[in-house]
């Protein structure tokens, strides 16, 4: 490149670091109000009169929503009109020049900052230029990325509606000095992007004047609030759905024979899997005691019914292996989970069929059941034979007119005749007692079996009730 053109490059640079680039007529403008211009002094015509800026947000995109920390990251563009009584000029004395452009480093401009910045150097504007008319109208709109503190509220998480609001004022002037006012009712979303997370619904702006117990003059600001709805699909498919999966596996526990000897460990691992979830969404959730999430609190309960479950898994398992020579089942046990429960799950044992008619004779024969172990029953009158056997046979006597004496050989007979019976007793007893064995176990499986049944009805009633009443709390369910 050649030397002259490095300077004409230089030159040109200069010129626009300066300002913007302006022809003849433009310089002169510039020459004339920019003379004595003091960007310390308040344009004003009258001292004693405020200077009225019109204060307008235009909303372009919400960028992040940290419930963790609670702020809320958007990008707008701030709006801000008023007129300086020291640029004015007549055009057609300068070309027909209407209006300028310049760096606000060079104007008087308001002070206007966000009052609830959350950022590190707490205006996160970028300094446009100035559009200032003939008349002395002043255009300012600084775009930035806005970091504002906002107070999230969990209760409906994550059908949650959040209102976070963006407080803008003077910094030094007060509302003699400088009067905010809207130039609408609502801020800006005509060119507002979609969220994947968050929806729009509305954008309303307040004007306030606030007169602090400190200062006699009043403060105005104009806050601007911005209502946004979270869309729950991603929380459904990730959180609400498994969770629903999770405790109807759980549910399925009880369906499963106590040999198997997976029930316990099937409760135990949705338990921790419920944890796991749980973690999830408390890392979402700023630390803060004010609510407690809906979605929490569905996990809660969820995770109340899984461990309850793997409690009463533990009752299953106990009653299914419980023997004759441990254990004696109680009368209510009994009658609870042998007569009642099982007419009313409609359950029934092979070859007996459980109903009121049943329950009724079976107490009836427990009764005389109780009555017979008083007295001797009529199998150990016969078996005791042996008595009479001894009355029965005396050392001397006649049988048809003949004198009888007892020989060696009715003697023998008798003996054997007595370990025969002694042996009957026995071999009675035993199976009298492997029959009451054999029941005994039977009455303890059935019985576990019968709170399985139990646990899975109740469980299910809870799980649906629990799922549906939480949603139906919800403000919204889903919003794609």
């Amino acid at each position: 490149m050649c030397p002259s053109c490095q300077n004409g490059t230089i030159l040109i640079r200069v010129s626009f670091i300066a300002g913007s680039i302006q022809g003849k007529n433009e310089r002169q403008i510039l020459d004339k109000v920019m003379k004595d211009y003091n960007t310390l002094e308040r344009p004003v015509a009258n001292e004693s009169h405020p200077i009225v800026v019109k204060f307008g947000l235009t909303l372009q995109q919400i960028l992040d929503v940290d419930e963790k920390n609670q702020i809320l990251t958007s990008n707008n563009w701030l709006n801000l009109e008023w007129d300086d009584y020291n640029l004015q000029w007549d055009p057609e004395e300068f070309g027909g020049v209407n209006n300028l452009h310049i760096h606000p480093k060079y104007l008087w401009k308001p002070d206007v900052l966000m009052y609830n910045s959350a950022d590190d150097k707490f205006d996160g504007t970028y300094p446009t230029n100035v559009v200032v008319q003939h008349n002395g109208s002043c255009l300012y709109v600084p775009p930035g990325i806005f970091k504002s503190t906002c107070k999230i509220d969990i209760t409906w998480f994550p059908f949650d509606e959040q209102k976070c609001t963006m407080k803008f004022g003077s910094w030094t002037y007060d509302g003699w000095q400088l009067d905010l006012v809207m130039n609408g009712e609502e801020g800006d979303t005509s060119s507002f992007i979609p969220n994947g997370e968050w929806d729009l619904l509305g954008l309303p702006g307040k004007r306030n004047v606030i007169v602090y117990e400190c200062c006699p003059t009043p403060y105005v600001d104009i806050t601007f609030t911005i209502q946004i709805r979270r869309r729950t699909l991603y929380y459904f498919s990730t959180l609400i759905i498994p969770c629903v999966l999770i405790s109807s596996m759980a549910l399925l526990g009880f369906t499963l024979p106590p040999d198997s000897g997976e029930k316990l460990t099937l409760g135990v691992t949705i338990l921790l899997s419920l944890t796991v979830f749980l973690n999830l969404v408390a890392a979402m959730m700023p630390n803060t005691s004010d609510a407690v999430p809906l979605i929490g609190t569905y996990f809660n309960c969820i995770m109340f019914m899984v461990a309850s479950s793997v409690v009463l898994t533990v009752v299953v398992l106990n009653y299914h292996h419980r023997t004759a020579d441990t254990h004696r089942m109680p009368q209510w046990i009994s009658t609870l989970f042998l007569n009642w429960l099982p007419w009313f799950l409609r359950m029934s044992r092979p070859g007996r069929k459980i109903t009121l008619k049943t329950i009724m004779m079976n107490n009836k024969m427990k009764e005389l059941e109780l009555k017979e172990r008083s007295s001797k029953s009529l199998l150990a009158n016969v078996l005791d034979m042996d008595d009479d056997f001894r009355g029965g046979l005396a050392p001397s006597g006649y049988a048809g007119g003949l004198e009888y004496t007892p020989a060696s050989g009715c003697v023998g007979t008798h003996r054997e005749l007595q370990a025969l019976l002694r042996e009957l007793r026995f071999i009675t007893a035993r199976i009298r007692k492997d029959d009451e064995i054999r029941d005994i176990i039977s009455d303890w499986k059935f019985a576990a079996m019968v709170v399985d049944r139990f646990c899975l009805i109740v469980f299910t009633l809870f799980t649906l009730v629990a799922t549906i009443a939480i949603l139906l709390t919800a403000p919204h369910i889903l919003v794609a």
